[in-house]
């Protein structure tokens, strides 16, 4: 099988001759592989499964002061840091902000060019941030979380202003034959669901319903990222057209349950420790881990092989590389 065809099978929870896996770094963590590699372009020999071909906007991001980049949103993000993404140190919601014009995503060109050059891959359209975090990026966390108490109207607003621009990036990316789109949407902490599961319902569900339906209208499968404890929201995900959840972290949900309950309506993607077994673990642990994953989760398709996000600086580099072994010999 090739990879597009393991990834398939998978979703369709058939099972794939082998289980498909991705795996995704932060810059600290991939220099430290490269290293530990002696090659600086060893993520082309893992055999990842998937290839992303952005919907983001393309706007180069500004630096406008040492180490604070504005990006296309007007958004600036503080990397003194967090290279990786940063800090946001500003607001930009009034009355007439105006959103970004449409001219600023990627070009036709773009997109096929990803695909043309990996006919034997999955290839996922990256939307990015998507809703209730591009809302919160732009008006600030606690303004956001305050509205939807005090000044739901406003919210509302805002999360619809959001939503047709979506709506415009999902029927130009899902034009071309890309076979996925994947929404950011970090919902969780680690205990549960930021705004809690009735305002989710109220604020976020109806609109994500219009984003995964304009998708599987098009005949793509629906992708979320989504951190924390927000299996709640399962079966809510599911209603609303979602085929597959990530990032499926085992510290926050039970992925052995989690697959006996919803494994047959959903597929996961994700599932091994970041926080716990990659930086910590032994090589064993991590062997250990990842064959049982590989067992359980991945019994008849349903399930994509991952760290449970890009793997972070204090990952051990002989534990990634414990990981990539198993998932390649399969």
């Amino acid at each position: 099988m090739t990879n597009k065809e393991r990834v398939y099978a998978s979703l369709r929870h058939e099972q794939p001759d082998k289980t498909p896996y991705h795996i995704g770094f932060t810059q600290q963590a991939y220099a430290t592989m490269a290293e530990y590699y002696g090659d600086p372009d060893f993520a082309s020999k893992l055999g990842n499964c998937l290839v992303w071909a952005s919907a983001a906007p393309q706007q180069p991001w500004v630096e406008v002061a040492p180490g604070i980049w504005e990006d296309p949103f007007g958004v600036q993000w503080n990397r003194t840091v967090d290279t990786d993404i940063g800090v946001v140190c500003n607001t930009r919601i009034t009355d007439a902000y105006v959103f970004p014009d449409i001219d600023i995503l990627p070009s036709d060109g773009q997109i096929e060019a990803v695909i043309a050059a990996n006919p034997d891959s999955f290839i996922v359209s990256d939307l990015g941030f998507s809703l209730f975090e591009r809302a919160w990026t732009l008006v600030g966390m606690e303004n956001l979380l305050m509205a939807m108490v005090a000044e739901p109207a406003f919210a509302h607003k805002l999360l619809d202003r959001i939503l047709e621009f979506n709506l415009h990036v999902i029927e130009r990316a899902c034009a071309h034959d890309i076979d996925a789109m994947i929404f950011g949407d970090d919902w969780g902490m680690q205990t549960g669901l930021i705004m809690g599961a009735n305002r989710w319902r109220e604020f976020i569900k109806p609109r994500i319903a219009q984003m995964y339906g304009a998708v599987k209208a098009r005949g793509k499968y629906v992708f979320i990222h989504s951190c924390g404890k927000v299996d709640d929201v399962f079966p809510d995900l599911i209603e609303v057209g979602l085929d597959c959840f990530n990032p499926f972290q085992p510290e926050v949900i039970d992925v052995y349950d989690a697959k006996r309950c919803f494994g047959n309506r959903l597929s996961f993607y994700g599932g091994i420790s970041t926080q716990r077994t990659l930086p910590y673990g032994s090589v064993q642990d991590v062997r250990d881990e990842v064959r049982r994953l590989l067992d359980d989760i991945g019994r008849d398709g349903g399930y994509i092989a991952a760290p449970a996000h890009a793997i972070p600086g204090d990952a051990k580099a002989e534990n990634i590389a414990a990981m990539i072994e198993v998932l390649q010999n399969q």
